[in-house]
């Protein structure tokens, strides 16, 4: 199964954190993880890998993050149409968060809420 191109698949995740070099130093001790950088307009985006594999992100909090939100990890799931997606999301009495926004070069994300308060990030990957 390929993640990236199977819906309901988780696919990706992502810690937000205050100081994500302290971050990623920590995660290199202790999993071993390495890590490819790039710009992405709020600072340094890492790409965490393990054995050469991408697996997630670690990136600074955004600059709208409420104050005070302690660092998180969020987690991704692979969707054919995330506004599709977003749209049974709160038919079935889910929330939206962040409505379908577009991630130059990766593809459609939005972040959902479920009715009993669990937030996850829905994605439609550009190269599927």
């Amino acid at each position: 199964m390929d993640a990236f191109q199977t819906h309901g698949a988780f696919s990706w995740n992502e810690l937000m954190t205050p100081d994500p070099a302290a971050a990623a130093h920590f995660y290199h001790q202790l999993l071993g993880w390495t890590f490819d950088s790039m710009e992405m307009g709020m600072g340094p985006y890492r790409v965490v890998k393990v054995d050469g594999q991408a697996v997630g992100g670690i990136m600074g909090m955004p600059p709208d993050a409420p104050a005070g939100m302690p660092p998180v990890w969020g987690c991704y799931v692979t969707v054919d149409n995330a506004d599709e997606t977003a749209g049974e999301c709160a038919a079935l009495g889910g929330k939206v968060l962040m409505p379908p926004t577009d991630i130059e070069g990766v593809g459609r994300f939005s972040v959902l809420q479920d009715p009993q308060g669990a937030v996850f990030s829905v994605i439609a990957y550009l190269d599927r």
